[in-house]
């Protein structure tokens, strides 16, 4: 039995539920796109109109990206809600009129709704339905619903989430530097790390290295995290 591939599990099954929607929600009058997975703060999603293409400029895509650090907070249903948002971007992209740069103005507004996907800014019932950031919420019964259900019932479960709870790594580094203490040589400046009342002897100066109050190693771990 061969390994899985989460890459080839995770695309190909976001380019089969574009397809699936493509023809339920919009009568698979929708092109082909490039779909990314990118961490945007604060966003669910994105889109972005003629993004890519070839090197030639022969082809040109749109992009449609999505945020995979929400994956594991909201249930698939939920993630794939901001798939076809992103689509609804894409369809006006093509087929109707957008405003100035990220603004969703009332045809995007009514195509939504259209589809099942109620806009609102702060993502529940009775919020702003236009404007430069607007979520949405799930319409009961409405057609995104029901075409979710019969997606999820054949089976459809490609959504890798995250493990690693946003900011456990920098808790983990952060507990490991406790353990331990910057000493530095009040002669030469050199610093060395161990764990603490070591006593460690600068090596050139021949004196007792210091550990200065508070101080770990926080500091070089982040730079060395950077820079690989």
């Amino acid at each position: 039995m061969s390994a899985i591939n989460p890459t080839t599990t995770t695309y190909e099954g976001l380019n089969r539920a574009y397809g699936f929607f493509n023809e339920r929600l919009f009568g698979g009058t929708l092109p082909p796109c490039l779909i990314t997975m990118q961490r945007k703060a604060k966003a669910h999603g994105y889109f972005a109109g003629g993004r890519f293409g070839s090197k030639d400029g022969a082809v040109v895509t749109d992009e449609i990206a999505l945020n995979p650090s929400h994956f594991h907070e909201r249930s698939t249903e939920q993630s794939l809600s901001t798939l076809v948002h992103e689509m609804v971007h894409l369809w006006q992209h093509h087929f109707g009129k957008v405003s100035r740069g990220g603004y969703h103005n009332a045809e995007w507004a009514t195509k939504m709704k259209e589809i099942g996907l109620v806009p609102s800014d702060t993502g529940q019932p009775g919020g702003k339905q236009t404007g430069q950031r607007v979520s949405h919420y799930i319409a009961d019964g409405g057609a995104y619903r029901v075409a979710f259900v019969e997606l999820e019932a054949s089976g459809f479960d490609a959504l890798y989430v995250e493990l690693w709870a946003e900011g456990a790594g920098r808790a983990k580094r952060k507990a490991k530097n406790a353990s331990k203490s910057r000493y530095t040589c009040p002669d030469c400046g050199l610093n060395a790390w161990a764990k603490p009342a070591a006593p460690l002897i600068c090596g050139d100066c021949g004196v007792r290295m210091k550990a200065p109050e508070g101080e770990g190693e926080e500091e070089e771990a982040e730079t060395e995290l950077e820079a690989a």
